[in-house]
């Protein structure tokens, strides 16, 4: 990526940190994925207790490797029974910290997330003392409006294609309400496995600096 990209994404990534701020959210910003991985390690304390939500962009920073570290209480799902995980789901909103990355962030300073099973939009919204969301550049778009057509467009198909999950948008590549000329925000298919469930915008916070987010002048994720 050339220097001037680059630029034009810092300047970018500098509007949505001041929108987020205003919105009593703590934003960081970081060049690479290294610099927002050593943000994360110096945000959590060894010993505290921590848990995520699924997610390609922790995976790809080297935040889940970090948290299995044996430095953290880490509620992890991997190799669990179902009734394991939905314990953990349960347990994650008495941590000392939760991490996530976002469906994407807009400009003005709002998270948008759209969920399946809802435990990540939920911790995000209230439970965890604290919340760390990373961000790459490519999920940052003007407004909410954006941010709807980048789920049912890239982020809904490519996570069902994550997960298996045998949906209209993974056989399409996008969602079916796009294809019907329906793109309201909650519209889409009707399968079992549909992983869209849950809607959540998150604007005004009222725990001043709950939620800090790193975003990253990277693509990262999807």
């Amino acid at each position: 990526m050339s220097e001037q990209l680059d630029m034009i994404y810092r300047k970018m990534l500098e509007r949505t940190a001041e929108a987020l701020k205003a919105n009593n959210m703590l934003p960081y910003i970081a060049e690479t994925k290294e610099e927002a991985l050593s943000l994360v390690k110096g945000s959590i304390a060894e010993g505290a207790t921590v848990s995520c939500g699924g997610s390609v962009t922790l995976a790809e920073t080297g935040i889940m490797e970090l948290l299995r570290s044996g430095k953290y209480n880490f509620l992890d799902r991997e190799g669990k029974t179902p009734e394991e995980v939905q314990k953990i789901y349960r347990e994650a909103f008495s941590a000392d910290v939760y991490l996530t990355s976002s469906n994407a962030v807009t400009e003005n300073g709002e998270l948008y997330n759209v969920d399946g099973n809802s435990n990540r939009v939920a911790a995000i919204c209230f439970g965890p003392a604290s919340v760390i969301v990373v961000v790459g550049r490519n999920k940052v778009v003007r407004t909410l409006d954006d941010a709807i057509l980048r789920v049912k467009r890239m982020a809904a198909p490519a996570n069902a294609a994550r997960l298996g999950c045998e949906t209209y948008c993974l056989s399409k590549g996008e969602c079916m309400a796009l294809a019907s000329g329906a793109s309201g925000m909650t519209e889409g298919c009707r399968s079992k496995a549909r992983i869209c469930c849950s809607y959540v915008v998150t604007a005004q916070q009222r725990i001043k600096d709950r939620i800090k987010v790193i975003l990253v002048n990277e693509d990262i994720g999807f």
